[in-house]
C-alpha cells in the first residue's frame, strides 16, 4: 500500500505539475491574446482615423469640386455674353465700314467733279487772260 501512496503521490505531483505548467501557458496565451487584441485596437483606431480624414478630404473636394463648377458656368455665362456683345460689334464695325466706302466713294466722285470744273475754269481763265491780253494790245496799239 505504501507502494501505491508514494505511486499515487508521485502521480499528484505529475498531475499538480502538468496544472502548474498549463497554467503558465494558458497565462502567456492571455497575455499574447491581450497584447494582440491592444495592437488590433490601435491598428483599428488608426484606420478609423485615416478613414475620417479621407471622408473629410472628399467632402471638402466634393465642396470644391461644387464651386469650381460655379465659376465654370459663371465664366462659361460670362463668355457667352462676351461673344453676344462681340457679333454686336462686328455687325457695328461692318456697318460703319460699308459707310466707310461709300463715303469714299462719294468723296472720289465729288474730287474728279471737283478737278473737272477746276480744270475748266483755268481753261477758262487762260481764254480770258489771252483776250485780256490781245485787247491790251489793240488798246495801247490805237492809244
Amino acid at each position: 500500500v505504501a507502494m501505491e501512496t508514494v505511486s499515487l503521490e508521485h502521480q499528484i505531483q505529475s498531475v499538480q505539475r502538468h496544472i502548474a505548467f498549463l497554467k503558465k501557458e494558458q497565462m502567456e496565451l492571455l497575455h499574447d491574446l491581450h497584447l494582440e487584441i491592444l495592437r488590433l485596437q490601435k491598428h483599428c483606431s488608426e484606420l478609423t482615423h485615416d478613414l475620417e480624414m479621407k471622408e473629410l478630404e472628399a467632402r471638402q473636394q466634393d465642396v470644391l469640386d461644387r464651386e469650381l463648377e460655379e465659376k465654370c458656368r459663371a465664366m462659361e455665362a460670362q463668355l457667352q455674353e462676351k461673344e453676344k456683345d462681340n457679333l454686336e460689334l462686328r455687325k457695328e464695325l461692318q456697318h460703319k465700314e460699308t459707310l466707310v466706302a461709300a463715303l469714299r466713294s462719294s468723296l472720289r466722285s465729288k474730287e474728279r467733279r471737283f478737278l473737272e470744273e477746276l480744270n475748266r475754269r483755268s481753261h477758262r481763265a487762260t481764254i480770258l487772260d489771252t483776250e485780256l491780253q490781245k485787247q491790251t494790245e489793240a488798246a495801247a496799239y490805237l492809244s
